[in-house]
């Protein structure tokens, strides 16, 4: 048993007592305690960073949210009182020399290649995603589809990717030559890979990938078709549009982020170096 002559001894020498090192484990036992979920959070912030970056951008890319129905055509704007016309939710259909919203349509993928679809297309299958489709005509007046995207991060690389194919209208013949959409964000255009089809066949549909840089906050991003076969009308369709952080940047944590990691490794180091020091 340690007698109050033993504390005032190694008082006097120097040494902790019993209270002093009652006191140091306390101390270092709180710490220890506290600095874990310091960097439990730390860490879950960081995940939630990289899931907010691995986000998709898009509103309404697969065209299923629609204000007057679909099998439709589409008119400028984002609501419309005409029976016969309808809005894409998050979309604006520009204007063009054939209408207000442009020779652009919402199709039901279960009925596209029927007669009671507004655009009856030949040899039509349905897309993977089900659903609507967007179609539009590159040769008769095509409409500009465009959607402001927000919150971006200046420099950082967003990964574009769609379906898309090519089918003949019904009623009309002839072979459907080098159509493709062409796609702009901010100030970059590029060019989806061209489709040909033969009299009165569809392309199936095929997959395409865009890479584009951030030059500010808020880019918009549009679709329009092009096609030289005048006298076949060709409608290009789009379906399935997504736009996240590319995989190869988004790994990278924001400055902030790695800021409050390296603060709380430094805090961890601190205390470790602290409770080597009590226990030597």
């Amino acid at each position: 048993m340690h007698s109050k002559l033993d504390d005032a001894y190694r008082r006097a020498s120097g040494g902790p007592d019993r209270t002093d090192t009652q006191s140091a484990v306390c101390l270092e036992r709180a710490c220890s305690m506290s600095v874990k979920p310091i960097l439990l959070s730390l860490i879950t912030l960081a995940a939630l960073s990289a899931n907010v970056a691995n986000a998709n951008l898009i509103t309404n890319g697969g065209f299923e949210t629609v204000t007057n129905g679909t099998n439709k055509q589409l008119t400028a704007g984002s609501s419309t009182t005409l029976t016969y016309r309808t809005t894409l939710t998050g979309w604006n259909s520009a204007p063009s020399n054939t209408g207000d919203g442009g020779y652009n349509f919402v199709l039901s993928n279960p009925i596209a290649g029927t007669s009671t679809s507004v655009k009856q297309l030949k040899n039509y299958t349905a897309s993977a995603n089900g659903g609507n489709v967007f179609a539009s005509d590159a040769q008769y007046g095509p409409g500009l589809l465009s959607q402001t995207i927000n919150d971006l991060s200046v420099g950082t690389s967003y990964l574009l990717t769609f379906d898309y194919a090519v089918g003949q209208q019904a009623g009309f013949g002839g072979a459907n030559l080098d159509n493709y959409w062409q796609v702009s964000f901010g100030n970059t255009t590029l060019n989806t890979a061209s489709l040909t089809i033969a009299d009165s066949e569809f392309s199936g549909w095929k997959t395409a990938s865009m890479a584009f840089t951030a030059t500010s906050a808020s880019q918009m991003l549009s679709f329009l078709a092009k096609g030289g076969s005048a006298g076949a009308p060709p409608f290009l369709l789009l379906d399935g549009v997504s736009m996240n952080a590319n995989a190869n940047t988004s790994a990278v944590p924001e400055p902030s982020t790695i800021s409050l990691l390296l603060g709380g490794i430094g805090l961890a180091g601190f205390m470790a170096r602290r409770r080597r020091n009590n226990k030597s």
